[in-house]
């Protein structure tokens, strides 16, 4: 399927570049470049940035799409991240499923609990915990792409390496064996899919709890160093909390890296001049990161919260108990604060992106995200000199049906 027709295929929305449709969520990306966000979201942040949506169950809510109105809802407490308040917008109904399955996750939750849990992670992903880990995740990069070269000229870099290289990690962290990962992987795409439906949520949430509660018991018995056997042994949560935990850093932890390593090259594929400039100047690689992070921001349809009070926000009053949906990637393309904000740029200073959220809920893993991004990143320009897609670039297929973008695989050679 091409391009083109897998945004056809996309769940809502009916914009095409340029002529942005009614506003009905989620809502197509351009067909025009398939890493910008999509024409009518991006005409409202230009045009009406705070303005009324329609979800794909027919019910309201408030679009918020300039930086400064994102950080300012993401940044206030008044907005809560509760997914069981009254007007919580849910994007599907399979994530609404899963929300109903599953008691209070880390990122539903709002403070006192909230921080609470949090800072029971907080020092396995602190910057200098993460920094030591450099050595590592370098050797398991290395090994990954000496097995994806031996003897051969090409493979799908998704299957072989963006993925197993988070996934390894993150399975190392958890303490959960790494020969699990087809069977985790499989629940994750099902829970991030946006065609999912709400039974099939369901069956894999239940599968992917039943298996962490196990996993949890087990770690009781013969206890690790892992973060899963260090909530276990700390008494505060039972076993299905420890196993919720789990699941949230296990899909989260593995999903976003990937996805972002192998919609990286792309990018710098299809910018050869700024793909130039990296194997140039390696030094350049950790900005770098923080700009393809701003440039693609793959969570794509948006950050949800409910008002419990009535809040102004960009001249708007959203009344208390109202949806809303903070669209990231419409904030990151703000010309505002990024100018020239649609094109790729190796070099611009893009610490100011909200790619990992903002506020107390920004995401907590964004140290380890980096540095597997940046060890990813420059050991692909270092061992693949003579890197490119293996096939036309129209016959990429992107992840439109699914919660976290990226591409579902990516022919490359050497």
């Amino acid at each position: 399927m091409t391009t083109a027709e897998r945004i056809a295929a996309a769940p809502t929305g009916t914009e095409t570049a340029g002529h942005p449709g009614p506003l009905t969520l989620p809502a197509a990306r351009a067909t025009g470049c398939p890493f910008d966000p999509a024409p009518a979201v991006d005409h409202a942040r230009r045009e009406q940035p705070v303005t009324r949506a329609t979800l794909w169950d027919g019910s309201p809510c408030w679009l918020v799409t300039r930086h400064q109105d994102v950080r300012d809802v993401l940044g206030d407490p008044r907005f809560s991240a509760e997914a069981t308040r009254p007007g919580f917008p849910f994007l599907t109904a399979g994530l609404r499923e899963l929300i109903t399955r599953t008691s209070s996750s880390l990122i539903r939750m709002d403070d006192p609990e909230h921080a609470r849990l949090r800072r029971m992670l907080t020092a396995d992903f602190m910057v200098k915990k993460v920094e030591a880990m450099r050595p590592d995740v370098q050797r398991l990069a290395d090994d990954l792409v000496d097995r994806m070269t031996d003897g051969r000229t090409s493979a799908d870099l998704v299957t072989e390496f963006a993925l197993p290289l988070p996934s390894l990690v993150i399975c190392l962290l958890l303490g959960v064996p790494y020969e699990e990962h087809d069977f985790f992987q499989e629940r994750s795409r099902v829970l991030l899919s946006l065609r999912s439906t709400a039974e099939e949520v369901g069956t894999s949430t239940d599968e992917l709890l039943d298996y962490l509660v196990r996993l949890a018991e087990s770690k009781q018995r013969e206890p690790d160093d892992g973060i899963i056997s260090r909530l276990v042994a700390r008494g505060e949560l039972d076993f299905e909390e420890v196993a919720n935990m789990g699941r949230l850093l296990l899909v989260a932890g593995h999903e976003t890296t990937a996805n972002m390593t192998a919609l990286s090259t792309l990018a710098l594929l299809r910018n050869p001049a700024q793909l130039a400039r990296l194997r140039e100047d390696p030094a350049l690689i950790k900005g770098a990161v923080e700009e393809l992070l701003r440039y693609l921001t793959i969570v794509h349809n948006g950050v949800s919260r409910v008002a419990t009070e009535d809040v102004t926000i960009g001249g708007q009053t959203i009344p208390a108990g109202e949806g809303v949906l903070c669209t990231i990637n419409t904030a990151n393309r703000d010309e505002a604060v990024f100018p020239g904000a649609d094109t790729l740029d190796v070099s611009r200073d893009a610490r100011r992106h909200v790619a990992f959220g903002f506020g107390v809920h920004q995401c907590l893993g964004q140290p380890l995200a980096r540095v597997e991004l940046q060890i990813a990143m420059e050991t692909l320009l270092r061992r693949l000199p003579g890197l490119r897609l293996d096939v036309p670039f129209e016959d990429v297929p992107f992840r439109h049906d699914m919660a976290i973008y990226g591409v579902h695989s990516l022919p490359i050679a050497w």
